[in-house]
């Protein structure tokens, strides 16, 4: 039977919308026929529901976190994870246990653990496909820096041991790391120190510091200070403050805003360590609050070419940490890095959420996990290369944030 060239079109603009819809269905559960997917992403739902729901694509179409995704309610799961090849890798502070887990169906289904105590995770660094570093505090008084090494196809411990990083004294009460790096047998650990003023509140000391450690001895080499910004980088279980660029320069940024360190008297700003060097380019400072945006930011992502994408408050919009997270009041810049200028703010909605692995770089399209007051929750599409912006995929049903995006190959 021949079709019309209009029916033609109309058949396979259906086809191609039905494929979209299902691109976020669930994982076929039989082993024989099993799906792969591309993305995965971290949803907290109406209700304090949350869901992990893995994509295809998310370039367009639809999905229901309800319908397709794995409800995790009444597991020891959050948005800190890591999530790599497929696998999520959890600490379970009540079991005090590294987790790894995969998808299965309707639910998550624990692979293998490894057992941790007395550990915090601040920061994570791969050492290969298979082995993990795991660098914070211990959990007595958060006072000790600790590392670990996982090698997480079976996930045993390879190594358990404490770093010369010096107690904290005086004021402060503990010690928090914001980034791992390892370049050319040496381990680079930025951190600083904090001071517990009550429960719920806290300030940060005024200096950065970078220790530098021969690896795989975690021999001390020295300790260095900077004082141009505080609370270098961030939890990067939660979101990323750091990369490499294509001449192994090492970039990474300090949050000193009130959502991490509580000093906001200390400008945002951005750090690098030079390829082939071992210590910071005291020539290179990228004041992002001394700039014309103004404002503190938390999260960057490299885009390659120099250019990187961070993410900045308006504090006009919001009155304090009590509505930090459910105010709309991000926004999204583009900078060229080794000018130190801002390129220019993105015409994306206003998000809302304090901290989120909320970016995806591939190829030449930056995916950006956006949730708007007023739109709604989507992933955006930056080309890189044009500088245009489209909705892509839209989360929805029970969505109210995308806490995190991942690719999951």
């Amino acid at each position: 039977m021949k079709l019309s060239a209009k029916k033609a079109v109309f058949y396979l603009t259906s086809v191609l919308f039905l494929y979209s819809l299902a691109s976020c269905r669930e994982k076929q559960t039989d082993p024989k026929v099993a799906i792969e997917k591309n993305y995965s992403l971290y949803i907290l739902g109406k209700d304090a529901k949350e869901y992990i729901l893995e994509c295809n694509t998310l370039d367009s179409g639809i999905a229901y976190p309800e319908k397709a995704g794995v409800l995790l309610n009444g597991q020891e799961f959050d948005r800190d994870l890591i999530v790599s090849h497929g696998y999520y890798y959890k600490l379970n502070r009540k079991r005090a246990a590294f987790v790894k887990y995969k998808t299965a169906g309707p639910e998550m289904e624990e692979v293998a653990s490894a057992a941790l105590e007395n550990f915090s995770i601040d920061n994570y660094y791969w050492l290969n496909q298979d082995t993990v570093l795991l660098i914070g505090p211990n959990t007595t008084d958060f006072s000790q820096v600790k590392y670990v090494i996982v090698k997480t196809d079976d996930m045993k411990v390879l190594t358990v041991g404490g770093l010369a990083i010096p107690a904290p004294s005086g004021k402060y009460t503990s010690v928090s790391t914001g980034f791992v790096e390892l370049k050319n047998k040496q381990l680079f650990i930025g951190y600083t120190y904090h001071q517990r003023l009550t429960s719920y509140d806290y300030t940060t000391s005024d200096t950065t510091y970078l220790a530098l450690f021969n690896y795989p001895q975690m021999t001390k080499v020295r300790i260095d200070k900077d004082i141009r910004s505080t609370y270098p980088g961030g939890t990067n279980m939660v979101q990323p403050y750091s990369f490499n660029d294509e001449k192994g320069n090492y970039y990474f940024m300090s949050c000193p805003g009130i959502a991490l360190g509580n000093r906001a008297d200390r400008p945002t700003g951005i750090f690098r360590i030079n390829a082939g060097e071992d210590a910071l380019d005291k020539d290179y400072f990228f004041n992002i609050s001394g700039s014309v945006i103004n404002n503190h930011a938390y999260g960057i992502w490299y885009l390659g070419g120099n250019q990187a994408i961070i993410r900045t408050e308006r504090k006009d919009l919001f009155k304090g940490l009590s509505d930090h997270y459910s105010t709309a009041h991000f926004e999204f810049y583009l900078l060229d890095l080794p000018s130190g200028k801002v390129l220019k703010k993105l015409e994306l909605p206003l998000d809302k959420g304090t901290r989120r692995a909320c970016i995806i770089v591939k190829g030449d399209i930056a995916y950006i996990a956006v949730n708007s007051t007023k739109e709604g929750n989507y992933i955006w599409l930056y080309d890189i290369k044009t500088g245009l912006l489209k909705k892509g995929l839209q989360l929805t049903g029970d969505t109210d944030f995308i806490l995190r995006i991942d690719a999951l190959k």
